[in-house]
């Protein structure tokens, strides 16, 4: 089934005006890389123009957006009370008014609700910015008083701010720092991170407060430094609150110094030397550090090394194994927590390892999932001897739910279960899990979602992927979604190689010189949807945001014909120009992932795949691009590029650009995350949705 151009009444072919690129092109640079220079006026004006074309087009699905977004609106509970958390002192929790965009942060002294009290409003310090965002919020060990950091721009570059709890005056102390902060144990030291000139973290520093009546900060005093452009610094702290964890990684190396909580002017101590290709973390029981680490151990064991003599023989306490890998530890005074991934089955599992006073394990379980596939975690947990642990559970058809698990009883108790309104309910969905074939024999899993009344028949589908550093896709539940559901369509997601999703080899045999595996995975999942009779093969649209949209933009440059259309939010696919600038944020620490274009074998492989050099001599199908003028991970100037080339592409081939569009719609107030506020993010998530059911001819269908 084709779709058609929506038209409003009286409307014209919007063929019949100058598409935008008419007035910028300029002969002497065919790749339109001119737009790359932020400061030439020319440029807002060709994104202005860009995104007039699109609302134009748009303008007879206003309607549909509208009906879209109020009927998410409907489906949610916009009142939102936060699940309580007991801290030492005091019990907090967040509530968002039923018309904020940001919520308010509350506290009541443990064991008296009836003293509770707003402590930091969100709403109104967002109320003079149309870009705000906390990086981070970090409570002082006594509780009595808070940082936070705060960016108000979009471009992830943020100011420290300080203030007593709980309504003491908001003070700022440093700007243009990274987003991570921790306290010490000490009460009066905050650790904070500073970029280098590529926006890369690269130094931890910490803060000595003066706390009283009127607050001061002295000067900054450097901690750490990062020499290395391809790593990260990041911050940490033990739940025994003993140790601050300085972590410096690449996406394939990582390295850890240890300070004292409670003296953080002692010289960091290195844990453990890096070596090439091996991650590690640390965490801490008194007495031990347990270390997760892949030497030797592809796909991660556990050991235990004494606190006393870190450097001396480690006792394994979970080994290497060939079907699983070992995502995750969490250390209690009781014993240990662990997340683990099946390979073959692609979920996520925890398992409760407690231990005696000797270390001896005296109990290990794997806890019950609530169906599968699913997503399971711990959620907060931030005593060191809390022996109920909440975990978070969700899956496509599960709206997301707190369970209290009592491990002395064995008790489970629900404590909060997102709500949903409407005529569609969870218990109304289906969801199975499917297994593609990839060009190379692999097997491929597929997750689909679909009303139950309709499963059985061909559906119009929208078909998800990402495909990188590892980031798996366990499924989750979204209430916008509902709205394409309700209309009939499917939501499928590719879990393809580069993600994380089958555990460590999935991720490796799908980065560097295995990239195009993801590609070719994508279209076999959804060649798979089609084979198996779950999608209709004329209306499939593909779905990729950031790194998903090289995904997608590679597999539409080798199958164009595969898909009725596609979407591509703040999509990375300028890929070999970007990688070959390492003056560019972040570019450097990406060389692990995928691959360092000086060595000529890398910069061949990269060519070969990047969206923006492989652009087919046929068109795309309809395309819908969407960038921010503050993106720092993906420039705005790459959706801005491949709209140009798709869009004279499309017109050397005389293709009806009202049937057959190009679109960019670039959000000059925001960066690589998109709108700040829930609102204006449902408002923006409800014309994507609109233009997806557009392309899949189900813009007429009434939820």
């Amino acid at each position: 089934m084709k779709a058609q151009p929506p038209r409003a009444p009286g409307q014209t072919n919007m063929t019949d005006a100058p598409h935008p690129t008419a007035g910028f092109r300029r002969a002497e640079d065919p790749d339109w890389h001119w737009l790359e220079q932020r400061d030439d006026p020319q440029v807002t004006a060709f994104l202005e123009a860009a995104n007039a074309h699109s609302q134009a087009w748009f303008a007879p699905l206003d309607d549909l957006t509208e009906r879209l977004y109020h009927g998410h609106l409907a489906r949610r509970e916009l009142a939102v009370h936060g699940l309580p958390t007991a801290l030492d002192h005091f019990t907090v929790w967040s509530e968002t008014a039923v018309d904020a965009d940001h919520p308010v942060w509350w506290r009541h002294p443990n064991g008296e609700p009836e003293r509770r009290e707003p402590f930091f409003d969100l709403q109104r310090r967002a109320a003079d910015h149309a870009f705000f965002e906390v990086g981070d919020m970090s409570l002082s060990p006594d509780e009595c008083w808070m940082a936070w950091s705060e960016d108000t721009q979009g471009d992830e570059i943020f100011t420290l701010w300080l203030k007593r709890l709980p309504d003491g005056e908001p003070l700022a102390l440093l700007e243009e720092i990274g987003p991570e902060l921790c306290w010490a144990e000490d009460g009066a030291t905050l650790l904070f991170t500073r970029y280098d000139a590529t926006q890369r973290p690269e130094s931890i520093w910490r803060l000595p407060l003066t706390l009283g009546a009127t607050p001061s900060a002295d000067e900054p005093a450097l901690m750490l430094r990062e020499d290395d452009p391809e790593f990260w610094l990041g911050l940490g702290k033990t739940r025994s609150r003993e140790w601050l964890m300085l972590e410096s990684a690449s996406k394939d190396t990582s390295e850890v110094h240890l300070v004292p909580a409670a003296a953080p002017a002692t010289a960091p101590r290195l844990f453990r030397p890096r070596e090439r290709g091996v991650e590690y973390g640390v965490d801490h029981r008194p007495g031990h550090f347990y270390v997760l680490h892949n030497r030797e151990a592809p796909h991660f064991c556990l050991d235990r090394v004494d606190e006393a003599d870190p450097q001396g023989e480690p006792e394994r306490l979970i080994e290497h194994r060939q079907d699983t890998t070992l995502e995750g530890i969490d250390a209690f005074s009781w014993g240990l927590v662990a997340s683990e991934r099946d390979h073959q089955q692609a979920q996520v599992c925890l398992r409760v390892i407690e231990l005696d006073a000797d270390h001896a394990v005296r109990r290990d379980e794997r806890l019950p999932l609530p169906e599968t596939p699913c997503s399971l975690g711990l959620a907060d947990a931030p005593h060191f001897d809390e022996r109920r642990l909440r975990l978070r559970e969700e899956s496509f058809t599960l709206p997301v739910t707190w369970t209290e698990l009592d491990l002395d009883s064995g008790e489970r108790r629900r404590l909060k279960q997102q709500s949903v309104h409407g005529d569609l309910r969870p218990d109304q969905l289906t969801c199975e899990r499917l297994w593609a074939t990839s060009h190379d024999g692999e097997r491929v899993p597929v997750s689909v979602v679909m009303r139950a009344d309709l499963a059985g028949h061909p559906l119009p589908t929208l078909l998800y992927g990402y495909g990188a550093y590892g980031e798996t896709l366990d499924p989750w539940f979204s209430v916008a979604r509902l709205e394409l559901l309700a209309r009939g369509a499917a939501f499928a997601v590719a879990h393809v190689r580069g993600g994380g999703d089958r555990g460590e080899p999935w991720y490796l045999s799908g980065k560097l010189e295995h990239k195009a595996n993801s590609f070719h995975d994508f279209l076999a999942a959804r060649d798979a949807l089609v084979e198996q009779g779950v999608s209709d093969g004329e209306r499939i649209v593909a779905y990729g945001a950031s790194a998903g949209g090289l995904l997608v933009g590679a597999s539409l440059n080798l199958a164009p014909e595969r898909f009725c259309a596609a979407v591509l939010d703040v999509p990375f696919v300028d890929v070999l120009r970007t990688m070959e600038n390492p003056d560019l944020p972040l570019t450097t620490a990406e060389y692990s992932e995928w691959g360092d274009p000086r060595e000529p074998a890398a910069r061949s492989r990269i060519r070969d795949y990047s969206p923006l050099d492989n652009l087919p001599e046929r068109p795309w199908p309809p395309v819908f691009l969407q960038g921010s003028w503050h993106d720092t991970r993906v420039p705005y100037w790459e959706p801005a590029k491949l709209y140009a080339r798709l869009s004279e592409l499309a017109e050397t081939h005389g293709v009806d650009g009202s049937d057959h569009p190009t679109l960019l719609r670039t959000d000059l107030e925001a960066g690589h995350g998109g709108a700040s506020g829930r609102f204006k993010g449902w408002h923006d998530n409800a014309r994507q949705d609109a233009f997806i059911l557009w392309a899949l001819g189900l813009e007429t269908r009434e939820a």
